[in-house]
């Protein structure tokens, strides 16, 4: 039985999703506040998390990047704020979907299945990479672990978000091939709901501070104006 953690302060909205939820055969705990939510969240170690944006005590975006500082879990925000920039916002915190209020329970429902299909609990992260690690970083440096869903930079372990591990699928799975945003749109779809040529572009620079010695100047995942990005095995 998944585990699914409510962090949602509107107590009719927190009551019905764990009705429905739990009839759905979810183990569900729901919290009314960010903190208690970050205290369940070690607690009773959630597989995915409903994260309202608009909170008492926390922003839900700053809940969700503090969520990602010690933990892996998919996070899905569940929030009345429908502009692109919110959307923006909690990818960049590192949520791995974004629903819209008012939304059908089967829609959500679907949501977390596919989240779940996708998950794949891990360790917590290491946090970033030794920098004579960067220096010498060579293309075989940089793989994933299919089955335990990691992305490994000389044998250590790098956070990625969902979308971020599947657009990384991509690029190693076909070296020197270049991909238009919309290739790499569909490539997400399904899991990362409100995906745009924008959210591509945020999940790009996140990955290149991620695998690149100098994000600004990145040597693997390369930019084609016009067109959209291609990954390189061979940077120089």
């Amino acid at each position: 039985m998944y585990k699914l953690l409510i962090v949602e302060d509107d107590v009719m909205m927190n009551d019905m999703l764990a009705m429905y939820l739990s009839e759905e055969g979810y183990q569900v705990k729901q919290a009314f506040s960010g903190e208690s939510g970050l205290a369940l969240l070690e607690q009773f170690i959630p597989d995915l998390v409903l994260l309202d944006l608009i909170l008492p005590d926390w922003n839900g975006a700053d809940l969700c990047a503090r969520i990602r500082q010690t933990s892996t879990v998919p996070v899905m925000i569940v929030s009345m704020k429908f502009e692109v920039s919110e959307r923006i916002q909690a990818l960049r915190a590192g949520a791995d979907d974004y629903l819209v209020k008012p939304f059908s329970m089967h829609e959500l429902s679907a949501r977390a299945e596919a989240l779940l299909r996708r998950a794949n609990r891990m360790p917590l992260p290491v946090r970033g990479i030794a920098q004579s690690a960067r220096e010498e970083l060579e293309p075989a440096a940089i793989s994933l672990d299919m089955d335990r869903r990691l992305l490994l930079i000389h044998g250590a372990l790098v956070e990625t978000t969902f979308s971020e591990f599947e657009l990384m699928k991509l690029f190693l799975n076909h070296p020197g091939k270049v991909f238009s945003r919309e290739d790499l749109i569909n490539a997400i779809r399904g899991f990362d709901s409100f995906v745009t040529d924008r959210a591509i572009d945020v999940h790009i620079v996140n990955l290149r501070r991620k695998v690149e010695k100098n994000p600004k100047e990145p040597k693997y995942i390369r930019t084609v104006w016009g067109v959209g990005y291609k990954y390189m095995t061979d940077p120089e």
